[in-house]
């Protein structure tokens, strides 16, 4: 028998016709995550320190340093992120809230109003 983890999911457009369709809180974590390491600048994200134990173990969690919350069609995500020495961070964290929030907002439908960022670390 299969146990299936509770996970927050959310309708995105409902159809009596044709059925609904549902995104998981988790699925806007790992989009955010992606998109805030694609700019240039942003070495890795950094989670607590389960998150830490379990990739030092192997297991891949894309989701690693993302916390959103999802309310009525909106989204407010955090981020924990490490930056690569020489780059300025302003600039950087900048770069990372125009590109989560315009990915979010592009792939899921959701208005994202808040992109926290917290820098947690400089990689040489």
């Amino acid at each position: 028998m299969e146990k299936t983890l509770e996970q927050n999911t959310y309708v995105l457009q409902g159809d009596e016709g044709f059925g609904t369709v549902k995104i998981a809180d988790d699925v806007v974590a790992v989009i955010a995550g992606l998109a805030a390491v694609e700019v240039e600048g942003v070495v890795s994200m950094t989670g607590n320190i389960s998150k830490e134990l379990l990739s030092k173990m192997g297991v891949k969690n894309l989701n690693k340093g993302v916390k959103v919350e999802v309310f009525n069609k909106t989204v407010k995500v955090d981020l924990a992120l490490v930056v690569a020495y020489g780059y300025n961070i302003p600039a950087v964290s900048q770069k990372v809230q125009d590109k989560v929030k315009t990915t979010v907002e592009n792939m899921t439908g959701l208005e994202v109003t808040d992109v926290n960022v917290r820098i947690s670390g400089v990689s040489m």
